[in-house]
């Protein structure tokens, strides 16, 4: 069923999300090449002597906003032709062409001649097209294959057999193709790392060679604050005196101008901590800025009705973080997907943690799993050993999908990309790793590994299920029963399981990760007639009346037992998931934006 958001009913087509794409290293460079271009599906690499048609790019060609609204196979090849204007004087000593994300293997032809390809379906990348392009017109081609579920690699929700929890694929383009043209020594990447307790940002430059001269300026409220020379490839240490700190209630941020030779670029970043520490009242928790705060999120897909991956505007990008922080969340957890830049952006601008979810893989691939609809999870590893508090040894590769070791291998390199891209989001708090042993494997490993690449962050190893002990926290899901803390008679926190209301001691912050699922149908607001949620009520009354209940029975009481982070399922419906706070379209907020926020502003840990 086709429902429209507002903003994809006034989608244009020829101009869509026309905005910088990467707010965090901005320069003035800039030539668009989202819009319309031509398309054909076919069963080889071969160039089409002619397409089927036109597409609106970024949007995936099963989508409305595309359309096309057919989906890729695994055995197809999707081709993007598109014939673009270079304007005079936009070419200066190096020419690049980025991608936000195209899923999931790609090919780049510009002029003919072959200019790089990438694999990975949910990270920015880069090619250097310099003497590709020229001054006026070029033509560029794209070739994409996208084995959905039928392949061990980062996928999602994506699958052939959508239903449920699994939704329909999104294949090719998915966010901004643009182009830059920068001088021969440029900046390539920033790395900003806030050190609260030194109050210095210590920021690192990498470029191609060694500057003539290079120069970090600081600015708060228009005001320079700091400014330093630096050299590429070095740490430089910028002292911030009296730093305005980073919050949710108060999301400050830093303006910076870098300069390095001919190159110049706007950034920004946010002096805040994170870490893990114990309240007054000796409770494990989360910490910001060295103080216990209570993360208090929502699940959030980053599906929309018409336009699947990809929102129809940048508007509709801010409206769900909007929506999160009016309704008296403080945090966010991006659920198996990663968002353009500009969603982070907004929740550094407007105040809302995220949590970062590393996308799922992995599977079993044979005739039977791919007649049933592509590679499956085991089902007694993700839905049976959990639910009797079974935790399975994620060395056990077979036991989790995972044999595949050139897919093992791939999840280690999209992992440091995604970590390389999002590094320098102030908002970003933790990164979660698996989800409910969703081709999970040697978590602890890859718990070291992401530590290395960033050290100043938590990390949550395995979300739901199959905790491995120790590290930063314990992660826990609960839909079916009620979730409490209680203190035994020594006075230590114990988290209720089940069968028999068996309790765990805990000796690390406590995360219910995954709760609720609360659903009500609004009709003429939803994808199909199919429903699927933990609790289907009858009313938008009932609905909140259950909300209230389980707000204050259960997340607040445990909170004050120790709880350090919630987070409720989930922020929006998604297909025939009819659990959301809105609708899948964004039309209808089923629940008492006042009654929630009331509650919500009561969840604050007292110091």
């Amino acid at each position: 069923m086709k429902i429209m958001t507002e903003w994809g009913e006034k989608l244009d087509r020829n101009h869509p999300l026309q905005e910088y794409p990467r707010p965090q290293m901005e320069r003035s460079s800039y030539l668009n090449l989202n819009g319309v271009w031509n398309y054909a599906i076919t069963k080889t690499m071969d160039t089409p002597s002619a397409y089927d048609g036109e597409i609106v790019v970024p949007f995936a060609p099963e989508c409305v906003l595309s359309g096309v609204e057919k989906v890729v196979m695994p055995d197809d090849v999707l081709h993007y032709e598109k014939t673009f204007e270079i304007p005079e004087g936009f070419i200066k000593d190096r020419v690049l062409l980025n991608f936000g994300a195209v899923d999931y293997k790609c090919e780049v032809y510009i002029n003919g001649t072959f200019c790089g390809d990438h694999v990975g379906g949910y990270n920015p990348f880069s090619m250097d097209v310099t003497g590709k392009v020229t001054e006026g017109e070029n033509r560029i081609i794209v070739k994409v294959t996208d084995p959905t579920d039928l392949g061990p690699q980062a996928r999602g929700k994506q699958s052939l057999k959508h239903g449920g929890i699994w939704y329909t694929p999104s294949s090719g383009i998915w966010q901004t193709a643009w182009m830059e043209s920068v001088p021969e020594n440029y900046v390539q990447k920033i790395h900003f790392t806030p050190d609260v307790d030194n109050s210095e940002i210590v920021v690192k430059i990498i470029a191609p060679k060694q500057p003539k001269n290079g120069l970090i300026t600081v600015k708060f409220a228009d005001k320079v604050v700091a400014e330093q020379t630096y050299v590429v490839g070095q740490d430089t240490h910028i002292a911030i005196s009296d730093a305005k700190l980073w919050s949710p209630e108060e999301p400050n941020l830093y303006d910076v101008v870098i300069t390095l030779d001919d190159d110049e670029i706007k950034s920004y970043f946010g002096m805040r901590k994170f870490s893990v520490g114990k309240d007054k009242n000796g409770y494990d928790r989360l910490m910001l800025n060295n103080k216990p705060y209570f993360h208090n999120g929502l699940l959030d897909q980053g599906y929309w009705s018409d336009g699947m991956y990809t929102p129809a505007s940048d508007e509709a990008l801010a409206y769900d973080v909007k929506l999160a922080k009016e309704m008296g969340f403080n945090m966010l957890r991006k659920h198996i997907k990663v968002e353009p830049l500009r969603w982070y952006y907004h929740c550094d601008k407007l105040g809302v943690l995220v949590w970062q979810d590393m996308i799922n893989g992995g599977g079993v691939y044979n005739g039977v799993t791919k007649l049933l609809g592509g590679g499956k999870y085991n089902f007694f590893t993700i839905g049976v050993w959990p639910f009797i508090h079974v935790r399975l040894d994620d060395k056990k590769y077979g036991r989790f999908s995972r044999k595949d070791k050139a897919g093992r291998d791939e999840y280690y390199k999209d992992l440091e990309e995604m970590v390389d891209a999002l590094y320098n989001v102030p908002s970003l708090a933790l990164w979660t790793i698996f989800n409910e042993g969703w081709g999970q494997f040697d978590s602890l490993k890859v718990y070291d590994f992401i530590k290395k690449l960033d050290p100043t962050r938590t990390v949550d190893p395995a979300s739901g299920w199959h905790d491995q002990g120790g590290k930063d926290l314990l992660s826990i899901h609960r839909y079916w029963y009620p979730f409490r803390i209680k203190r035994n008679k020594k006075g230590q926190a114990v988290v209720n399981w089940v069968p028999g209301h068996v309790t765990e001691k805990l000796s690390r912050p406590v995360v219910l990760s995954e709760y609720g699922g609360y659903s009500y149908q609004e009709k003429g607001h939803v994808f199909s007639d199919k429903i699927f949620g933990y609790k289907v009520y009858g009313s938008k009354e009932d609905l909140n009346g259950g909300l209230k209940k389980l707000f204050e029975g259960e997340v607040e009481a445990a909170m004050k037992n120790g709880l350090a982070a919630a987070v409720y399922t989930q922020l929006t419906d998604v297909e025939s998931e009819i659990n959301g706070l809105v609708t899948y379209d964004r039309k209808v907020v089923k629940i008492d934006r006042n009654m929630l926020k009331t509650i919500n502003d009561r969840l604050v840990i007292e110091e």
